[in-house]
């Protein structure tokens, strides 16, 4: 099987789980080595603690056709990414992508409700250091890696679009600062090849929103069917990991990147220029599966079944 990013060297964070989970087994699926980073590992877990381990996302990148690396780091530590930077240096000799996907801050958001003066300052805060602070430290080390090599992606994960605001400061803040280091990433490191751009994910099934919603991957349509009087049609334009995960290997297996560089793009705008679909052959953010459709439309279960 043809594996384009045979050669490649990628770099993770976040990657626990969610988002950072299916990027890494896409890009291995590729042939990549992924280095997979977090703080939620065999022996420790974060204050999410959730039962996802890096450990695990390694194995799944491995499994899926790639070298799948899980080394345990808190990007907030000076020292500590700087040490991972070594180490893929003496390992590997080059990093080729770099997805900045360090969120970190579930566990401090209060409601989106409530205006930012009324939140909590000092976990407000504690959120823009989790989720901004971490992806600049991780970008300061790929850098030079990346001009020296001449080449080179970096991805921050976002979440909606540039000109909407979302929700409260401190969940709109960190989310546009990433789209915001897209565009300074492309002045800055663009004239040495390097490519950034931020990706936002659709309604994302990862791990804790099934878990949330009691079902599971294979019989995740059932929630809506089950709630479709009091929950939104959307759902059922809910979209996995890993079809995020496939906009990235499009990124990384394009020719012509540049054309994306500093631009703010969503998984589903990269479908539709790439054709690629989810893991089911779905194609969330098109056709039935659009949200647009499923607010103007009375879905109709035969038309999702199997899928």
């Amino acid at each position: 099987m043809h594996k384009p990013l045979q050669e490649r060297v990628a770099l993770v964070t976040g990657a626990s789980r969610g988002a950072g989970r299916g990027i890494a087994i896409e890009l291995g699926a590729a042939g990549a080595t992924v280095y997979c980073t977090g703080r939620t590992s065999g022996r420790h877990r974060s204050e999410y603690n959730r039962p996802e381990t890096i450990e695990e996302t390694a194995e799944l990148v491995t499994a899926a056709g790639g070298h799948g690396v899980p080394v345990r780091v808190d990007h907030s530590d000076v020292d500590a990414v700087g040490s991972l930077f070594e180490q893929i240096k003496a390992e590997s000799g080059r990093l080729d992508i770099l997805v900045n996907d360090i969120w970190g801050g579930d566990p401090f958001l209060g409601s989106f409700s409530t205006p930012f003066w009324e939140q909590d300052l000092s976990t407000g805060i504690q959120v823009l250091h989790n989720a901004v602070d971490t992806h600049i430290i991780t970008s300061w080390f790929a850098a030079p890696v990346m001009v020296r090599q001449g080449s080179g992606l970096i991805v921050e994960m976002t979440d909606g679009e540039p000109e909407n605001y979302h929700d409260h400061l401190f969940y709109d803040l960190p989310k546009k600062s990433a789209m915001r280091l897209a565009v300074s990433y492309a002045t800055e490191l663009g004239p040495h090849g390097i490519v950034g751009v931020a990706l936002s994910p659709g309604w994302l099934r990862s791990e804790a929103m099934l878990e949330g919603h009691g079902v599971t991957e294979d019989n995740w349509q059932d929630w809506y069917w089950n709630h479709q009087d009091e929950h939104p049609a959307e759902w059922l334009a809910s979209e996995t990991p890993r079809y995020t995960g496939r906009a990235v290997v499009a990124l990384a297996t394009e020719r012509e990147a540049d054309r994306w560089n500093g631009k703010s793009v969503k998984t589903a705008q990269l479908a539709g220029e790439y054709g690629f679909t989810d893991v089911n052959g779905t194609t969330p953010g098109h056709g039935i599966y659009n949200w647009n459709y499923l607010t103007t439309t009375t879905p109709q279960r035969a038309d999702y079944r199997g899928s």
